[in-house]
């Protein structure tokens, strides 16, 4: 049977959210930023007022307000951005129970059982090649039923996509923003998809799109017809994934609403108040961002991870990024040390750092074992101290238990990166958005 899967992406999500808890916030040019004081003053999210006068999310508060002079800047509610995407999922688990997350805002849904909740159409079906499809009107009427639901109860606004697999669905619901339904059929694709740039395809990030184009495949039709073996001997087994999806061949499953979710990779960054130039500061607050990427790596319950991302910004916002292969561990005092291994390798003094960021990747889902070395040194009982330690804050609170490295920091003491930054699963490469 013909699937219909559709990705849901809510629009301007945090600013909408905003505009429901301050409705005199609506029509004026808004962007949520972080601590404009700290020096945590990003954008994180923007309305598409101010989105016409160029304001992009990650922007800082003065370059928002110097593209637009009248923008209102407001702090993050993560707690109720939270509330309203599980109001938001509920409306969608009226009609199917197979919903997956991309993130707080985004969602997959497979609606190919649940024909029938929804009202009786006309012209459902179309004979095509000796095959039944579903029609593009039809997929179109059912998009524009999740989406308006949405609209009308919560008022929030939803972009869809609709299409027979996953990676056309995500890659259709950013053709009509804010607010529409596009459709991506077994009757249309080819015409859809083979124009549009290789990058607007699911998991090519920068790297993979200046790949793609250096061998001059600068749309997805002409990834779609490229020989196999080319792809394979310059991408691996990713060059697999690449053509599945720039084919529609993509058979991923959308999981089950109770199914934990599958991260490709766990990390955070922060942004700090004034520039750090001292090597013994970097290393502290590499801990920092360890505490809170060990932690999440322990829940998430992915099992150790083998290599370690350092990402670093500069005061005049260049930046870079660099990883290693480590041995498996969900170890705070491993993580950090490799990360800091890394950034005295990379990063000559004298240096200005604005922003860092630590992202760990290659989970064994519980199947790697340690070598004899290993097992009979102090792993073990360093994992079960740090799994302790997450017992004893989430009862009493982040700040109760610290290291003494990161003690030295007094103003990172009850910095809990892990519980106050949300973020999205992340993709095989980011692409920075």
């Amino acid at each position: 049977m013909e699937r219909i899967v559709i990705h849901s992406d809510l629009n301007n999500f945090y600013a909408s959210v905003e505009r429901r808890l301050h409705p005199e916030l609506i029509g004026k040019p808004l962007a949520v930023c972080g601590s404009k004081e700290e020096r945590r003053g990003i954008v994180l999210a923007k309305c598409e007022e101010a989105k016409r006068h160029g304001v992009k999310t990650g922007d800082t508060v003065w370059q928002a307000q110097k593209k637009c002079p009248d923008i209102l800047i407001v702090p993050p509610h993560f707690d109720e951005y939270m509330k309203y995407s599980r109001k938001v999922k509920a409306i969608y688990a009226r009609y199917t129970d197979l919903i997956e997350s991309y993130g707080i805002d985004e969602c997959w849904l497979d609606l190919t059982r649940s024909t029938r909740l929804f009202p009786p159409f006309e012209n459902k079906y179309v004979e095509a090649g000796g095959e039944r499809h579903f029609t593009d009107e039809y997929l179109r009427f059912i998009g524009d039923i999740i989406r308006n639901t949405v609209k009308t109860e919560l008022g929030l606004t939803v972009s869809c996509g609709v299409s027979f697999n996953k990676a056309f669905a995500k890659l259709g619901s950013d053709l009509k923003k804010p607010d529409g339904t596009s459709v991506i059929s077994k009757l249309n694709y080819k015409t859809v998809i083979n124009p549009l740039p290789v990058e607007d395809l699911l998991f090519v990030g920068k790297a993979t799109k200046e790949k793609l184009r250096g061998m001059g495949l600068n749309t997805i039709g002409k990834l779609a017809a490229t020989d196999d073996k080319i792809i394979q001997r310059i991408f691996g087994k990713f060059g697999e994934t690449l053509l599945r999806y720039a084919r529609g061949e993509d058979e991923d499953e959308v999981k089950h609403m109770d199914d934990k979710r599958e991260y490709k990779s766990i990390g955070n960054s922060c942004t700090y108040r004034e520039d750090i130039t001292e090597l013994s500061r970097i290393e502290r607050l590499l801990y920092v961002l360890s505490e809170s990427v060990a932690a999440r790596l322990r829940e998430a319950e992915q099992g150790m991870a083998d290599t370690v991302h350092l990402w670093v910004r500069f005061s005049d916002l260049t930046d870079f990024s660099v990883q290693k292969k480590v041995r498996h561990t969900v170890l705070c005092s491993e993580i950090a040390k490799h990360a800091f291994a890394l950034f005295k390798a990379s990063v000559p003094q004298p240096f200005k750092v604005r922003s860092m960021g630590v992202t760990v990747s290659g989970f064994d889902n519980g199947i790697s074992q340690l070598t004899v070395d290993e097992s009979s040194g102090n792993y073990k009982k360093l994992e079960a101290v740090e799994r302790c330690v997450d017992e004893i804050r989430k009862k009493h609170g982040y700040d109760k238990l610290q290291r003494g490295i990161i003690a030295e920091e007094p103003e990172e003491m009850k910095n809990d990166l892990k519980n106050s930054h949300l973020i999205k699963p992340a993709n095989f490469e980011d692409k920075g958005e």
